[in-house]
């Protein structure tokens, strides 16, 4: 049990809150067993599990590593989360490139380029997942992947297999080399998102809400779409509008596969 808040283990996790930290330790902090149970199930490398009692009763017997207890008070010292709910984990990180990624046939692919917002992040992350999206590409990423608001906000889903990073050009070879038709996000397009044929081998790509897609997608997709909208509002939420994208694809191809 440690129970002091000057015990070294515990200053370090607090260091673990910056970015610049995690990269020099190479680690990853991971608040709420619900995630370290995701990270567990894609097969992360632990180092080191905190385990606060009075905080969860949950246990885990299949745990990969020894389970440190510690007391609430230290917990709520280390923790990221405002409400934790007793468990925090230590992981190596792991990133994934395009070479890793393994598609089904007429996949349905999500290119994220130059996020910004770790919450954001996060949100498409998870809804991909719910909409049973086969592969997310990130290009020139503006957050820390691991960032611990990403993997709160997507219920522990960055530790997919499926979630890439790579640069815009060996993306674009890829995409070709795959036969995936390329869909680019753009309030100036004319093509509604909703006559698309999203039952095809299809990549939404989408921008920062800021200033949008970049000029190198714009000109290399296959098709231009807009998200129509009522006059006064010219874009949504990034997140919002990659969730509405992302389950009209995937219900016309549950239509098709109920036809």
């Amino acid at each position: 049990m440690i129970n002091s808040l000057q015990n070294p283990l515990v200053k370090n996790i607090v260091r673990l809150r910056k970015a610049r930290s995690r990269r020099q330790q190479d680690l990853v902090l991971i608040d709420g067993l619900r995630e370290i149970l995701v990270a567990f199930a894609y097969g992360f490398d632990f180092v080191q599990i905190f385990h606060c009692p009075e905080l969860s009763l949950e246990t885990w017997p299949e745990a990969p590593t020894e389970i440190t207890t510690v007391s609430q008070e230290v917990f709520y010292k280390i923790a990221y989360a405002d409400n934790p709910n007793g468990w925090l984990a230590l992981v190596r990180p792991r990133y994934r490139t395009l070479a890793d990624l393994k598609l089904k046939t007429n996949p349905l692919v999500l290119v994220l380029e130059a996020v910004e917002k770790p919450g954001n992040l996060g949100a498409m992350l998870r809804t991909a997942y719910a909409a049973k999206v086969d592969a997310v590409i990130l290009n020139n990423l503006q957050t820390d992947l691991y960032n611990p608001n990403v993997i709160k906000a997507s219920s522990g889903h960055v530790f997919s297999d499926q979630v890439v990073i790579a640069d815009q050009e060996e993306s674009l070879v890829w995409l070709k080399k795959n036969k995936i038709k390329i869909f680019a996000t753009n309030i100036k397009a004319a093509s509604n998102y909703s006559l698309v044929d999203w039952r095809q081998a299809a990549a939404v790509v989408m921008g920062t809400e800021a200033s949008g897609l970049s000029d190198f997608w714009i000109k290399a997709a296959d098709e231009n779409i807009i998200i129509p909208m009522q006059k006064g509002i010219d874009s949504l939420n990034v997140s919002v509008s990659a969730g509405v994208l992302m389950f009209e694809a995937r219900r016309q191809r549950d239509l098709n596969k109920k036809s």
